[in-house]
């Protein structure tokens, strides 16, 4: 069978069927919304031949920032969530409605998610909300027609930038002009959560699988294309300080996700909650 190179969108919806599996876990009533039958295979396949955990890997990531979010949203610490690379994440609706929502995507994803999430909506599957939907490829120059398009929208507002499931994909240049555009949107007391990998998990029999089940989805795969950050990178973000770092580990000890699989057969993915300091 010849290959096809899998679109960023099919991921998204493999995301969204993983954080469906478990919703106890996740606390994401919505999620399963997104679910097909290509997608239930494509999952499946991964969970069989990758890592049996990574559903509930997911499911963990998304209760971690629902919970954070939620806390301060609560506490009037933050009024606008911005999300970059928001895919089919469910946010908005697991939330307060008070809230501001900011998703940001590559064109084909917002396109897609803003007429299925109006669809819902007018049926009343879904509560109404207003989510402000901008474009943009991280990967090329974004930086002018974004900032004008959420400096409109955020205004003075306290804000939390949320960037999950994308830095894996982009290279060092690329995630260094993203930290420094999210410190020139934010204010002082603003935060940003953020989830990577570290190197750790090369070495490990659950990288391995993904590299060779790529290869077998996809043309040109190169394990050295995927990025992995060190807790030394968000400990040194100019103008933030480090205030919670979490992993597939401690989570699991938190909520109380029984680990089935060893160490090296999961990809242990960590979570990083920032808040911008005043430098004057």
């Amino acid at each position: 069978m010849e290959k096809q190179n899998i679109e960023i969108h099919e991921t998204a919806f493999v995301t969204a069927y993983f954080r469906s599996l478990h919703e106890t876990l996740s606390q994401d009533i919505y999620a399963k919304l997104w679910n097909n039958e290509a997608t239930t295979i494509w999952a499946t396949d991964y969970l069989n031949n990758v890592s049996s955990e990574e559903a509930k890997a997911h499911c963990l990531r998304n209760r971690y920032f629902l919970n954070t979010i939620s806390k301060l949203v609560d506490n009037n610490t933050v009024e606008v969530l911005i999300n970059f690379g928001a895919g089919f994440s469910m946010y908005p609706y697991l939330l307060s409605e008070q809230l501001v929502n900011i998703e940001i995507d590559k064109p084909e994803i917002v396109s897609y998610k803003k007429r299925q999430l109006q669809d819902w909506e007018e049926q009343g599957v879904l509560p109404k909300r207003k989510i402000h939907f901008l474009a943009a490829d991280f990967s090329s120059d974004y930086i002018t027609l974004l900032w004008s398009e959420i400096k409109a929208i955020t205004k003075e507002k306290p804000s939390f930038i949320l960037i999950e499931g994308v830095l894996f994909f982009l290279n060092t240049k690329e995630i260094n002009i993203l930290f420094r555009f999210f410190n020139k949107l934010q204010h002082p007391m603003d935060y940003i959560g953020s989830a990577s990998f570290t190197k750790e998990i090369r070495q490990t029999l659950s990288f391995k699988r993904l590299i060779t089940f790529l290869k077998r989805k996809m043309d040109n795969v190169n394990e050295h294309d995927y990025t992995t950050l060190e807790d030394t990178f968000y400990e040194s973000i100019s103008d933030y300080r480090l205030l919670e770092h979490e992993d597939y580990f401690s989570l699991s000890e938190t909520y109380h996700n029984a680990i089935m699989s060893p160490k090296t057969a999961i990809l242990d993915e960590h979570f990083y909650l920032l808040q911008k300091i005043d430098s004057r």
